[in-house]
């Protein structure tokens, strides 16, 4: 996991939510509406903490986790800067695969958002995942981000020039296959897997989970600047912001979502 903590050291995750707002609000929109009135949660995997934060203002206790101790240490310093101290239980430099530090049983909402982008192999993703179960209470809601290999497919041949060794067809073939993709120049997104739609809700249901919904992070992706800029002019960019909530769950349109949300219940 070196490269990824190496890339991670040196991406501004923090800077890329703000940048890109309409993933943040539509995950937002579909976390509030199975959060419990109160209670625990895990953010695992949580980056700088911009999800924990808004958790910390809805009055939930969060313990933070990520496996780059960076990230760790700057969600410390936005906690102390937004006033919100108090909430956390902790910051966690820890593994997704490897979560001893936490008890059985011990939170009423868990979130993996992250985590599950970097493990290539079957039975690291099976650990971190098994890892999410144990620390969630029975009937406790759980929030895991995936990457639709579908859409890496589709980036890869819009621009294969950012995306080497996506660069020829024949890689493009062999990723479709694997879902696995090493960046072929270093400091850049690497080491990542990608999942097939179709196989992200058997695979959670199979580690012991119900699950409730399945939803496009943001389906808008594939809007340029121009077109962005095109709304914003006319006055209707919240309009189109709201459209894509609304129609982030349409299963027709996970493929072009760079993200998905997965919301389940341990059963």
């Amino acid at each position: 996991m070196s490269k990824v903590i190496s890339y991670y050291n040196q991406f501004d995750e923090w800077g890329r939510l703000e940048r890109e707002p309409v993933e943040f609000l539509i995950n937002w929109h579909y976390i509030q509406n199975y959060l419990p009135e109160n209670g625990t949660v895990l953010d695992n995997g949580a980056g700088p903490g911009k999800y924990s934060m808004e958790l910390a203002r809805a009055g939930f206790r969060v313990t933070l986790a990520d496996l780059t101790p960076k990230f760790a240490d700057l969600a410390k310093e936005k906690a102390q800067e937004f006033g919100l101290t108090s909430q956390f239980d902790d910051f966690l430099a820890a593994d997704a695969r490897n979560l001893s530090m936490l008890k059985d049983n011990q939170f009423d909402v868990s979130l993996m958002l992250g985590p599950l982008y970097h493990l290539q192999e079957e039975q690291d993703r099976i650990q971190a995942v098994r890892e999410l179960r144990r620390v969630t209470k029975k009937g406790g809601v759980v929030f895991a981000a995936f990457m639709p290999r579908a859409r890496h497919m589709l980036t890869a041949l819009q621009h294969p020039e950012n995306w080497q060794p996506l660069d020829k067809v024949n890689s493009i073939e062999q990723f479709s296959e694997t879902g696995c993709f090493h960046h072929a120049n270093d400091g850049r997104f690497t080491n990542a897997y990608y999942f097939n739609i179709e196989e992200i809700t058997p695979f959670m249901e199979s580690q012991g989970f119900e699950s409730l919904q399945l939803i496009g992070s943001n389906p808008g992706a594939i809007l340029t600047g121009d077109s962005w800029s095109y709304w914003r002019g006319r006055g209707e960019e919240e309009q189109v912001i709201q459209m894509l909530i609304d129609q982030a769950a349409d299963p027709y349109l996970l493929g072009i979502s760079p993200h998905l949300l997965y919301i389940g219940r341990k059963r």
